[in-house]
């Protein structure tokens, strides 16, 4: 077997997971040659994108020597050889999960339970990816970490909290990544950056060694280009059949849309964003999807949203190690979080009848299509020096329609949507009643088949 040349070894970093996997199962490329592409692009494009935060070269080279004498023994788990990447929110053996901020402590003992699921199907992790401070914004620039832009325009965010990971998926450094949503931050990365990214209902995929995170909103998952990369690593850590709904062409389903912002939010839906929803529900019609006008009840659940999400920052904030290394903007959202204890555990209280109202939507549709994002990613620094509370201001008139469903529970898919007149990635929601991620992964690979997407490339790729 010859070494792959540049141009195979650029194509085999956008192979993907699923195809990257079949392709050591044939023998036709090596364990080491997928890491060391791996390691290579990291190496040539990372300093202009700044996604990671750590690179295990030497460990991943070794574990991919480890995997090629397993694979000589006739081992088949259906990752081995792949590598990934990790959202520095994570736990990973022997690091620090420093979560975007030098407050943290020394290395944890041991993978998260889902990091340990994708190790045992024979992943190896060759990286951190960086995300915002706590994770708490939907844009990945820190003091601890400095600027991860989006491969699609420099000077544009990728998204966060999981920037990192989008942005290394997008240009190809990895084929999929770990990602953690606690209010958009697996779809707003996925938009920002032409990715596929599905949040999956509440509990879908564990979150030990933690009982809850951020305040029971956030749900680990995954950054990829495609639907069937993203169904074989959430099948993997969950054992429910997402491949084959991947693959299967879905039933014909009642779908709403629903382009309005949600009332008491001062955000407005750019001419572009909603060409995105309009254009990809007419799309749908044409595949033979009924589609309506409607809009689920949503009344004032942002409140709930935020207050949860002001909580959660703060039980991330009073558990680090080194408070008094915080970033202010930090620290000050944080306080904000103290004030809204209250309100956030009313919040709770309130979520069963708040998704009773909201669902109803579901006993006359099967789908919720909408934006991602009300708006173009943001421009890098645009908050830079901002107070926690103009910040958080801000950016809630960027993404108005994502943390509902956190508090709810629903899963939720970001579905590329083509192109904006500066070249940037489109994306639309596509949201299902609790537990019908099947149905959200069949309805996406539709659409993927339909308009395809990973073909794309950034020009930092």
């Amino acid at each position: 077997m010859g070494s792959p040349t540049a141009t195979e070894r650029r194509e085999l970093a956008f192979a993907g997971v699923a195809r990257q996997a079949a392709l050591v199962r044939e023998g036709a490329v090596t364990p080491r040659e997928l890491v060391e592409t791996a390691l290579e692009r990291i190496a040539a494009l990372d300093p202009e994108l700044n996604a990671f935060r750590a690179v295990f070269a030497e460990q991943a080279l070794l574990e991919a020597d480890q995997a090629a004498g397993r694979i000589a023994a006739g081992d088949e788990r259906r990752l081995l050889g792949v590598p990934i990447a990790v959202k520095d929110d994570t736990p990973v053996a022997g690091t620090p999960r420093m979560c975007g901020s030098s407050a943290h402590g020394g290395p944890e003992p041991e993978d998260a339970e889902f990091v340990r699921r994708l190790r045992a199907a024979g992943a190896i992790v060759v990286g951190i990816t960086r995300t915002p401070e706590l994770a708490a914004w939907p844009f990945t620039e820190t003091a601890a970490g400095g600027i991860t832009r989006n491969p699609w325009d420099r000077q544009r965010t990728p998204g966060g909290s999981s920037g990192g990971s989008g942005a290394a998926v997008a240009a190809a450094l990895v084929p999929g990544a770990t990602a953690s949503d606690g209010a958009g931050s697996i779809r707003i990365p996925a938009a920002c950056c032409g990715l596929f990214g599905l949040k999956v209902s509440r509990g879908g995929v564990p979150t030990a060694p933690y009982e809850e995170v951020c305040a029971g909103l956030s749900v680990f998952g995954f950054l990829t280009r495609t639907v069937d990369d993203a169904a074989l690593l959430y099948e993997v850590v969950t054992g429910k059949p997402y491949v084959a709904a991947a693959q299967q062409d879905p039933p014909r389903l009642r779908i709403a849309l629903a382009l309005r912002i949600a009332p008491g939010s001062t955000a407005r839906l750019t001419a572009d964003w909603r060409r995105a929803a309009e254009e990809t529900a007419e799309l749908l019609r044409s595949l033979g999807h009924e589609i309506v006008e409607r809009e689920p009840s949503i009344g004032p659940v942002g409140l709930n949203v935020v207050a949860r999400y002001l909580a959660g920052i703060d039980q991330e904030a009073r558990a680090v190690a080194h408070p008094e290394r915080l970033e202010r903007r930090t620290r000050g959202l944080a306080r904000l979080g103290r004030v809204a204890r209250r309100a956030a555990a009313r919040a709770r209280r309130n979520e069963a009848s708040d998704a009773a109202r909201v669902n109803a939507i579901f006993d006359d549709v099967d789908v919720v299509l909408g934006p991602t994002l009300a708006k173009a990613p943001l421009q890098i620094g645009r908050y830079e020096g901002r107070s926690a509370a103009y910040t958080l201001n801000g950016v809630l008139r960027w993404v108005p329609f994502n943390g509902v469903w956190n508090h709810l529970g629903n899963p939720a898919a970001a579905v590329p949507a083509g192109f904006d007149g500066d070249g940037l990635p489109l994306s639309v929601q596509l949201v299902g009643r609790p537990d019908s991620e099947q149905t959200l992964f069949s309805l996406s690979h539709e659409l993927e088949a339909a308009r395809p997407w990973a073909d794309a490339r950034p020009p930092v790729s």
